[in-house]
């Protein structure tokens, strides 16, 4: 997109295309490349987000598991562990 404003740019300066559209032109073509930008900029928020969000849920189902191990409980908390990624994990599809 960038080239293309580029590109644009030499075609005024050459004369092959009027200034009042060309500067036209390339106003609309910034904002879409700005808008992009952006939402670029948005998903990326969101992922580090979730990220940080499977990393807390992480640590915490791991120190939980090693609070009670070789306690009686044990096994059914990794099976509920298991549980617990299973839907976190289909809740991210």
């Amino acid at each position: 997109m960038r080239e293309d404003i580029a590109k644009l740019r030499q075609a005024i300066d050459m004369g092959l295309v009027k200034q009042d559209m060309g500067a036209a032109r390339i106003a609309m073509l910034q904002k879409e490349l700005r808008g992009a930008i952006k939402q670029i900029d948005d998903k990326k928020v969101l992922m580090d987000k979730q990220g940080l969000i499977l990393a807390g849920a992480d640590r915490a189902l791991r120190e939980m598991l090693s609070i009670f191990r070789d306690d009686p409980i044990e096994g059914p908390l990794q099976e509920a562990s298991m549980g617990v990624w299973t839907k976190i994990l289909q809740e991210e599809s």
